[in-house]
């Protein structure tokens, strides 16, 4: 059967600016640090549209292996005291002053978050799939939610540090649950431009077979 349309060569319809402002959206996301962050209230409304879109991933067998716990509140400065108390030992070739400098700086850095989301693997019991599977479909997850916020103008980061992993891990998991980090969501300043980046061309990436 031969395929008339190449690709490569269709001109885009009247439906190209959707296109166009998905593909934006997509390369022009950047992680957004929690220090870079400003404080603003995110509506309970926009949040559900966070998540719902989470849970819209790809995932094999529709195990829908994810699970999140939002963290708001009194718990982003719990949070800052459990890095501060996770790290203490770790500065220990630092002056006394800058040690408390750093560990200053550990506490105080989810305060301007909007909030944290808890990413939490759920390994299905019934269903034998291999754990990557599993993990992408979740990692999928995170993309939906980084999309989401930056087409509301607002950054988000994925951190999957010990700490973070550990700290997620607190909060009532069962057996068959892990715990894959926080991400941080927080609005950040009109005057912040984002790192422009680049990539690899298609090719070096990608192996066309006719």
């Amino acid at each position: 059967m031969k395929i008339k349309n190449n690709p490569s060569k269709i001109k885009l319809s009247d439906s190209s600016y959707k296109l166009n402002k998905i593909s934006k959206n997509i390369r022009n996301r950047r992680s957004v640090y929690a220090n870079q962050f400003i404080k603003g209230e995110l509506p309970d409304q926009l949040l559900e549209e966070i998540l719902t879109n989470a849970t819209w991933a790809p995932t094999h067998k529709m195990t829908e292996p994810w699970r999140f716990i939002v963290f708001r509140g009194k718990y982003l400065k719990k949070y800052g005291e459990y890095m501060a108390h996770y790290y203490k030992d770790f500065y220990t070739e630092l002056s006394p002053e800058d040690q408390k400098d750093k560990l200053s700086y550990l506490e105080n850095y989810p305060l301007n978050a909007a909030c944290m989301i808890g990413v939490v693997l759920v390994k299905n019991t019934k269903i034998d799939l291999p754990e990557w599977e599993e993990i992408a479909a979740v990692s999928s997850a995170v993309q939906n939610i980084a999309l989401t916020c930056h087409a509301h103008k607002m950054g988000s980061y994925w951190s999957t540090k010990g700490v973070a992993i550990d700290y997620v891990a607190k909060f009532g998991l069962s057996e068959n649950e892990k715990s894959l980090g926080l991400l941080y969501l927080g609005y950040y300043p009109e005057a912040l431009k984002p790192s422009k980046k680049k990539r690899t061309p298609l090719s070096k990436k990608v192996v066309y077979l006719d």
